[in-house]
């Protein structure tokens, strides 16, 4: 949720810049839905923002735009694309739209796409939660994420000291 909401973790704040405890969906501007492409061999994260609700086009627009921005520079020869995705949401294994619209991808791409899914519960193997996802709530813990601007620039800012970098797109 976009707003003047209360985020956990310490900062220094002066009394005038007093936060709502209770984050309800009335009183937000708007809500950030995150997605994200992570390079394992790389170290990278490609976070693609929007404003809208999960969807499977948003999705799959999100890995087809890290594909042409730079899946394609990196891996030239590649014929076949490795996507491991969690159980939850629209992507899950049983999500019949997101599988059309992976097969669409496939076809325009001329890639082969194979979908690993974690099992439900099973998130403490993904490494999207642990590499990038852990860093960018370090980052931002404590500041109210009160627009867009504000949540990109603590993204974007994301880098640790084994090399991960983040890097955004806002739809």
């Amino acid at each position: 949720m976009i707003g003047n909401f209360k985020n956990a973790g310490r900062t220094w704040r002066t009394e005038a810049d007093r936060v709502l405890v209770h984050d309800w969906p009335q009183d937000a501007i708007a809500q950030a839905i995150p997605y994200v492409v992570y390079e394992i061999t790389s170290n990278t994260g490609y976070m693609f923002v929007g404003d809208c609700f999960d969807t499977p086009r948003f999705a799959v627009d999100a890995i087809r735009d890290w594909w042409v921005c730079e899946g394609q520079k990196r891996y030239r020869k590649a014929d076949r694309l490795l996507i491991l995705a969690d159980a939850g949401g629209f992507n899950s294994c049983r999500s019949r739209v997101c599988k059309a619209q992976l097969q669409e991808l496939s076809d325009i791409s001329e890639l082969c796409i194979t979908v690993c899914h974690y099992q439900r519960g099973c998130s403490k193997w993904n490494p999207i939660e642990h590499r990038l996802f852990s860093h960018i709530s370090i980052n931002w813990a404590g500041i109210p994420l009160r627009s867009f601007d504000t949540m990109l620039r603590y993204i974007e800012g994301t880098e640790t000291e084994s090399g991960l970098t983040a890097y955004f797109d806002r739809r």
